[in-house]
């Protein structure tokens, strides 16, 4: 299997939340584009929630993001997989979140898009990272192979990131 890569972080100055995925899967990748899975509920949720029109161009998508104040990247920078499922991830090595955080001291509070980004971050960087209040926070998968959540319930669920005052703590 051949070693996949990661996208640069989608982050501003200012920004105070950050949201992590795991690793793009294989439509994101050919893309170059984080959530272009057509059946991924990452992009309607987040616009939903930030009251945009959809659809939007990719990069307005991301600026609609930034301007919220929310980053967006994945827990690993590299790993070998076979499709996109998070449970075929081997070989897994974490982005730089050292210089990613010495870069953009805001972040108090990160999301994850579910269960294996959590795990990842909490295994790979948390224990590397220098101590500092940081609200930590898994949100139900986007991914259409979590399809035990409506997106409806997922909505819901999401809520959390523009609610700036109600995530749990490290």
């Amino acid at each position: 299997m051949p070693l996949i890569y990661s996208f640069s972080p989608v982050i501003r100055e200012g920004c105070d939340t950050l949201i992590l995925g795991s690793m793009p899967g294989e439509a994101s990748l050919k893309a170059a584009e984080y959530y272009a899975h057509p059946r991924n509920q990452f992009w309607p949720i987040i616009l939903s929630l930030l009251e945009q029109a959809h659809p939007l161009s990719y990069q307005e998508r991301l600026n609609c993001l930034q301007n919220a104040g929310l980053g967006l990247w994945d827990v690993l920078g590299a790993c070998t997989r076979e499709g996109s499922l998070d449970q075929a991830i081997q070989n897994a090595s974490a982005n730089d979140f050292g210089t990613l955080w010495a870069q953009y001291p805001h972040i108090q509070r990160v999301f994850f898009n579910g269960a294996k980004a959590e795990a990842l971050f909490r295994r790979l960087v948390l224990p590397h990272l220098p101590h500092r209040p940081l609200a930590l926070q898994r949100l139900p998968s986007t991914s259409p192979a979590h399809a035990g959540w409506n997106q409806a319930r997922k909505l819901e669920a999401w809520r959390a990131i523009i609610k700036k005052d109600q995530v749990s703590s490290t």
